[in-house]
């Protein structure tokens, strides 16, 4: 396809259909063809870096799953979870055109409160955040880089 944008992540092998004019492309997670939205083009990028690149097993990932926060239903984008069942890491997926800025970074800390996640993600497929979190001290260090897997 020639009108998907170019983005920060290693390439990888991908899927799409065509029908009634819309495009969808295969999530290897949800185990099927999903409608080719901006941030979509984005979130599968960031699946196959974390399957590919990092070494996360599919197994331990989630995609776009409902979450209640304070009464009110949230969606995430991709939680990556240990084999105990608590959460390593939540990523926050932006359409390319959409700048991360100081509200993307309240938004996940939003939904780190229900989650308590390790680590967080923001990306628009162009600019890349990781941040470790300390629960006890209640403050977050940013990464140069998302650890690859290891067995928990």
């Amino acid at each position: 396809m020639n009108n998907v944008q170019n983005l920060n992540f290693p390439k990888f092998e991908y899927r799409f259909k065509s029908t009634e004019n819309k495009v969808s492309i295969f999530d290897v997670i949800r185990k099927k063809f999903i409608i080719l939205q901006p941030e979509e083009w984005v979130r599968q990028h960031c699946v196959h870096y974390l399957i590919n690149d990092k070494n996360y097993p599919k197994s331990l990932i989630n995609v776009e799953k409902e979450l209640n926060l304070n009464g009110l239903k949230k969606r995430y984008d991709i939680v990556v979870f240990n084999t105990d069942g608590s959460i390593h890491l939540v990523v926050e997926c932006k359409a390319h055109n959409v700048a991360i800025n100081q509200s993307t970074f309240d938004q996940i800390a939003r939904y780190n409160l229900a989650l308590n996640a390790s680590y967080l993600m923001v990306t628009n497929g162009l600019n890349h955040y990781y941040c470790e979190m300390d629960t006890r001290a209640k403050h977050y260090k940013f990464l140069r880089s998302l650890p690859n897997y290891t067995k928990s």
